[in-house]
């Protein structure tokens, strides 16, 4: 057996399934949330770094200002994403949330282009007016942008591009995230549980569980995709990381019991056929790659 497909698997299952999660987490706002996210994850991660003895890119960083700039910027990028995505796990719109990660590759594709200056070939063209389509119809059906799915897909699609510039791995990217996150969030959980206002307040040891397990949770997938994509081909990683949203959008009809008509499901439809051909067209450039000249 392939042990970076059953890494790769295990990452994204375990992504699919955080509505599961956050839907634990319910009675605590979803700020409050993103915070204890925050804290435990900075915990877990340190005391695997430790474990691991991986400390050596700190001392590069401290000489490395801009680097540390760019990390500030993509740990808010990441909160944001946090944030916007427990609302609306929270808030009953798992099927739209999902959706912001189905239209994720091809925010990425847009941003290679705007940002980096790359060159589309007409299959990806054909796959991002696929995808506009589909927002478009989901638009007008709705009356209003499906803007969670869009704001979920643009943040992360930002996040990825700025840590793409970055070269530290996953689990130490993590760890520098959220120790400049530390500054903020440590003080606003003190302050919130002393005041009585926070969960922890609460003396609710099933909740205060649930928000701890937060910090692995968030750390495992990434240690599990790390190790996966060291060993598969991109195109692999790539159509693997559809499991992700597909598995919330099954969890978002099936067991939380959103609205799917037909008439919703020819907008996905058209989003679904955009990854279709983007994936397929990386999967043939990767072949052709791979054959020697």
């Amino acid at each position: 057996m392939n042990h970076g497909i059953a890494y790769a698997t295990l990452a994204f299952v375990m992504w699919g399934l955080f509505p599961l999660y956050f839907r634990q987490v319910a009675a605590v706002p979803p700020f409050e949330v993103v915070l204890h996210r925050s804290a435990w994850s900075l915990l877990f991660v340190i005391a695997v770094l430790a474990v691991m003895g991986r400390f050596g890119w700190m001392r590069e960083l401290a000489a490395q200002p801009r680097r540390l700039g760019l990390s500030a910027l993509s740990a808010l990028l990441l909160s944001a994403n946090w944030l916007l995505y427990v609302h609306a796990i929270q808030s009953g719109q798992v099927v739209e949330a999902s959706l912001g990660y189905f239209i994720n590759p091809i925010v990425n594709v847009l941003l290679g282009v705007l940002v980096l200056h790359e060159r589309l070939n007409k299959a990806q063209w054909t796959a991002v007016l696929l995808a506009a389509a589909g927002v478009l119809w989901l638009t007008l059906l709705n009356g209003r942008l499906p803007w969670i799915a869009l704001a979920l897909a643009l943040s992360f699609g930002t996040y990825g591009l700025i840590r793409k510039t970055a070269s530290l791995g996953a689990l130490e990217g993590l760890a520098l995230e959220t120790m400049l996150l530390a500054p903020v969030v440590l003080p606003a959980l003190v302050w919130w549980t002393l005041r009585g206002n926070g969960a922890m307040a609460r003396g609710d040891l099933t909740l205060d569980a649930w928000l701890v397990i937060g910090g692995p949770l968030t750390a495992l997938p990434l240690l599990l995709f790390a190790a996966g994509a060291r060993r598969l081909p991109l195109a692999t990683v790539g159509l693997l990381q559809y499991l992700s949203p597909t598995i919330q959008l099954a969890l978002g009809v099936w067991v939380f019991h959103e609205p799917f008509d037909r008439t919703r499901l020819l907008g996905f439809g058209f989003i679904w056929a955009a990854l279709l051909l983007y994936s397929l067209d990386g999967w043939r450039r990767s072949r052709a790659a791979a054959v020697p000249a």
